[in-house]
This record gives structure tokens, C-alpha cells and sequence, in this order.
């Protein structure tokens, strides 16, 4: 790859042009098990499973789907939460041979249903709880899908938690029903472990179909083999400088998200740590697991980081140990950003990445000068170019916002069954990103804006994200979200959307007018709507299409 002009100011530890020899999932796995053996890989509630013991899980899972004829090639899903189940089961759909398909457990029967008659999911690990097994029984019984292999939710909490748990939470349970289609996690693993793992061509074999909204369009499955997702890992894992201490990352991010797949999952394997696991997101159960473990990192999104700091018991939370703090998924506000330092004394640092880059794409240093407001310099082994927002064949004019267009080890092969979408995508071998953005003379992105949300104004184009950013300064203003709205005259006109804090005394037109005075004449909103929420998504980030179409139902 050629040098850019900024690689002089490169700040990451690890040079912008290492490469990344293909390897895979497998192997990454299978070394960090066999260097760590009794170190431990997982902390579930205060139950601890070592690499040694996860190792032999996934093994277990490996010979057990064999043995249920399955193999190479096979996509099998994964509908669960953040269980020791999910680790178990990932690495050893992978030594399978076979694909893992993430699925939300958010996802109702039918959107579960689309995505596994879609990616050809045959089988589906899921666990006995409320929230997930009747809507994976409905899938079983109107899909193509032939097995479910059901865990206990209480298998994995120790034993005191466990015992409780069946004693007190046995409304949140269900049954696993007398099925031959239905068998359980712990009948599945009754084996020795010992059939012989699959070869894998890491370059080619797909380790990860990943449904996302893509840059366009209705969700597709995207692609990620083997070299994708480990590459990513360690692209992740080199630019933190790390210490002589093993990592210990708070694991609170979905791991059936990419951002968690790669960021929590592959990335603390690959450097030997271990994750503080929580089955969901709860801000107190978050700050007493930073304290119980003496955890070094958490990733998040920013909606997190402003629920820690709403949270009653932040005052009382040991954060000494916690040494960096990775936002991805949404802007980061620098209100957000500052006040969080300020309480915990850890660093906060933005990043960025799409499904289809396996995770991650760009990230600020983890030590010495970021450039706040940015999403920091491309990944070691990444290239980063603008092209122009309306041909993406032409480079974007010289000091204008471009649509920026990846290429690098970790992006994604393609999406499933969708060459139509595969030449819409990729230019020239590579990505098209729908986002606009900047580089400046040092390498650090920023990110103006999405290109199908730019709102049109009487032919101007308004960014939502330049208007948010303006909304956060005002101190009332907790959540902001700005889409466009029809207009007779102009087209198309701004409109803001906002939740603001608990002791703020301000309406929305007291809002309308402050922002207008501080924006140009196209960008100024009709409205500034104060609600009681803003619409998130599965991981937490505000969502700025369901607000669309909530909108849109309204009127």
C-alpha cells in the first residue's frame, strides 16, 4: 500500500502498514487456549470458566453437532444473550467447519423467521427462557430450520445464583418441550471431544454471516470469513498498547452484534484476557462488576456512558483499574465524553466501524492526542479514501466532505445471495460506506453525516448530525435526534427530537429558538419535540430510522 501524507503523525503503536496473513478463527482461538490453559476466559456473575474449559465446551459442541450429521459448510444460528453458552457454542460451530448466523434475541418469530429461511440456517441454539424459547419453537415450526439445541439459564451462574435463580425467577423460564427436533445443550456436549476439526481455508471459508441494515436497503447477511473477523481482532488488539496485566473487559455489549463479536469476543481471546460477561445491559449491574473484577476496559455505545453517569451508584463504583473506555455505534457528545473522564478518571475514546467490516475500521489512540469529535486514524493494514457524494468513481473535491470507501483485511466478502447489493456496495474493490466525511492533514476522520440522511432544503443539503451536535451544548438537552419532515415550500425541513434531564425546566419552544439562532437559514427546524424516550436500537444507540417511521405512522 502506498503512504499517505499523514503517516508521519500515525498514533497508533502498531505501523499503519503491518499486514495481516490470513488465519483463522480457529487457529486464533485454539492458540490463545493452549497459551493460557487455567487462565480465566470468562466471569459470569461471579462464575469463572478458563480458556482450558472453554476449549473443551467447544470441542464437545463441535463432536455433537457431527454427530447430528452436521458439517462444513452448514450455517448454524446462535438466538442468544450474553451466556457462557454463546462462546461454547461460536467456537465450536467454527471448528465444525460450519458458519455461525448471529440473530437478535430481540428479534420477533417472524423477523427470526425471514433471516433463517434467508441465510439457510439448519439448526438454532437458543436457551429455555421466556424471552427466547417460544419465539424459536414458532421459528421451528414454520421454517426449514430443523433442530434447536436449548441451554439452561441457569447452567451457567454459580451454583448459590443458580439455585436461586430456579427457585425465584421460575416465571422467566420455560419448559423444553418432548420434541425430537428439540434437544438439550447438556445432551448435545455428552461426548469426549475428540473427532478430528475440520481444515479450514481462512480466506475463503465464511466464519460469520452478520445481518445488517447494510448502507442501503432492507437487512442483508454479510459475509466475514475466517481472515475477516480474525484480522479485525488483531487489528483491534494492536493498537492498544496494553500492560504487563492481563486484560479484563467489561462484556456488556451484545456479543451478537459485530461491535462485541470482534471488540469484546475475538479480540480479548486473541490477547489472552478475560470478559466480565452480563447477560444484558443494567447500569448497576455494570458498575458493580467494574468493581468486583477490577476491570481494565469497557466498550460501549454512548447511550451507556450517560446511563453510568445518571446511575445513583456511580458515586460509590471503584473505577482505579479501569484503564480506557471504547465508544462505537453513534457520535459521542463531547458533554458525554468529558463528564465521564470526569468522574471516572478513565479515557473515553471514539471509534467506527460498520457489519461489514467485521467490526472495526477507525479508532483514536488509546494513548497520548486523539482529536475529539473525530472517529481517529485508520486501523493498521486499513485504507481510508473520500470520493464525491454523487459519483463514487470520482474523488471527492479537494477539501469538501466525501462518501468515505474502506479497504483492508477486514472487509467482508460480500453479502449472502445478494450480488445485486454486492455492486452497489463495492467500487472498485472497495466498500462504499454511505457515510460523509473529512480527513484532515494528521489522518483523523470525522463524520458529517450519513448520505441517505442528509435532508434535502430547497436543494441544500442539511446534515442531521451538525444540528444534534449543536443540540447537545444546551445543558437541558440529554438525547438528540433530528430527521427531516415534508414541506409544501422547501421540500423536505429539519425537525429535532429530544429528551432532556430531570430537573430541566424547558420546553420545546424555548428549545426551537435557542438552536435556530445558532444555525444557517436552510438548517433552522420547524420543531424542537420534547418526549419522555427516544427509539434506540438492539444495542443501545439512538435510532434515527425507527424514528422515521414512527413519525411517519403518526401522521
Amino acid at each position: 500500500m502506498s503512504d499517505p501524507d499523514w503517516l508521519n503523525h500515525y498514533r497508533h503503536p502498531t505501523a499503519w502498514t503491518t499486514t495481516y496473513p490470513p488465519e483463522s478463527l480457529v487457529d486464533l482461538f485454539e492458540d490463545s487456549a493452549l497459551r493460557r490453559g487455567d487462565a480465566p476466559l470468562i466471569d459470569f456473575l461471579g462464575r469463572r470458566y478458563s480458556y482450558a474449559q472453554t476449549r473443551a465446551a467447544a470441542d464437545r459442541v463441535a463432536c455433537g453437532l457431527a454427530a447430528l450429521g452436521y458439517g462444513s459448510g452448514d450455517r448454524i444460528g446462535l438466538f442468544l444473550p450474553n451466556v457462557p453458552h454463546y462462546l461454547a457454542a461460536y467456537y465450536g460451530i467454527l471448528k465444525l467447519g460450519a458458519t455461525v448466523v448471529n440473530f437478535s434475541p430481540l428479534y420477533t418469530a417472524g423477523e427470526l423467521a425471514h433471516q433463517v429461511e434467508d441465510s439457510g440456517t439448519r439448526l438454532l441454539f437458543t436457551l429455555n427462557a421466556k424471552a427466547l424459547l417460544p419465539t424459536a419453537l414458532k421459528v421451528l415450526d414454520t421454517s426449514a430450520i430443523e433442530r434447536l439445541v436449548v441451554g439452561s439459564v441457569a447452567g451457567g451462574l454459580p451454583a448459590a445464583k443458580s439455585l436461586l435463580y430456579r427457585l425465584l425467577k421460575r416465571a422467566e423460564t420455560v419448559e423444553r418441550p418432548a420434541d425430537p427436533r428439540v434437544t438439550a445443550f447438556s445432551t448435545l456436549i455428552a461426548n469426549r471431544g475428540t473427532c478430528t476439526p475440520a481444515a479450514i481455508d481462512a480466506a475463503k471459508d465464511l466464519a460469520v454471516i452478520q445481518y445488517t441494515g447494510g448502507t442501503t436497503g432492507t437487512p442483508k447477511g454479510a459475509m466475514l470469513t475466517h481472515a475477516n473477523m480474525a484480522a479485525n481482532a488483531r487489528q483491534v488488539a494492536a493498537i492498544d498498547p496494553g500492560t504487563d496485566e492481563p486484560d479484563r473487559i467489561v462484556g456488556v455489549l451484545p456479543l451478537f452484534h459485530v461491535f462485541a463479536n470482534t471488540c469484546v469476543l475475538n479480540r480479548t481471546v486473541a490477547a489472552g484476557g478475560m470478559i466480565v460477561m452480563l447477560p444484558r445491559f443494567d447500569a448497576g449491574q455494570t458498575l458493580a462488576a467494574i468493581t468486583r473484577t477490577k476491570a481494565t476496559s469497557l466498550p460501549g455505545v454512548p447511550t451507556m456512558y450517560r446511563a453510568l453517569l445518571d446511575h445513583p451508584k456511580i458515586g460509590e463504583t471503584d473505577f482505579t483499574s479501569l484503564r480506557v473506555c471504547i465508544s462505537g455505534g453513534a457520535p459521542l457528545p463531547a458533554e458525554v465524553k468529558t463528564a465521564f473522564k470526569t468522574r471516572t478518571g478513565a479515557r473515553l475514546i471514539e471509534g467506527y466501524g460498520l457489519s461489514e467490516s467485521s467490526g472495526v475500521v477507525a479508532c483514536n489512540p488509546y494513548e497520548g492526542e486523539g482529536e475529539p469529535g473525530t472517529i481517529g486514524q485508520p486501523l493498521p493494514g486499513t485504507l481510508i479514501r473520500l470520493v464525491d457524494k454523487e459519483d463514487p468513481h470520482r474523488e471527492a473535491p479537494a477539501g469538501e466532505p466525501g462518501e468515505i470507501l474502506v479497504k483492508g483485511p477486514q472487509i467482508m466478502a460480500g453479502y449472502w445471495q445478494r450480488p445485486d447489493a454486492d455492486a452497489e456496495v463495492f467500487v472498485d474493490g472497495w466498500l462504499r460506506t454511505g457515510d460523509v466525511g473529512t480527513i484532515d492533514e494528521n489522518g483523523f476522520i470525522s463524520i458529517v453525516d450519513r448520505l441517505k440522511d442528509m435532508i434535502a432544503v430547497s436543494g441544500f443539503k442539511v446534515f442531521p448530525s451538525q444540528i444534534e451536535a449543536v443540540l447537545y451544548h444546551h445543558p437541558a438537552v440529554k438525547e438528540a435526534l433530528v430527521i427531516g419532515v415534508p414541506d409544501t415550500y422547501r421540500g423536505e425541513r429539519p425537525r429535532a427530537y429530544v429528551t432532556v434531564q430531570e430537573e430541566a425546566e424547558v420546553d420545546g419552544e424555548a428549545l426551537r429558538v435557542w438552536l435556530n439562532a445558532q444555525i444557517g437559514r436552510h438548517e433552522q427546524v420547524d420543531r424542537v419535540v420534547v418526549r419522555d424516550a427516544l427509539p434506540k436500537t438492539m444495542i443501545g444507540k439512538l435510532s434515527r430510522k425507527e424514528l422515521v417511521a414512527e413519525v411517519r405512522a403518526g401522521e
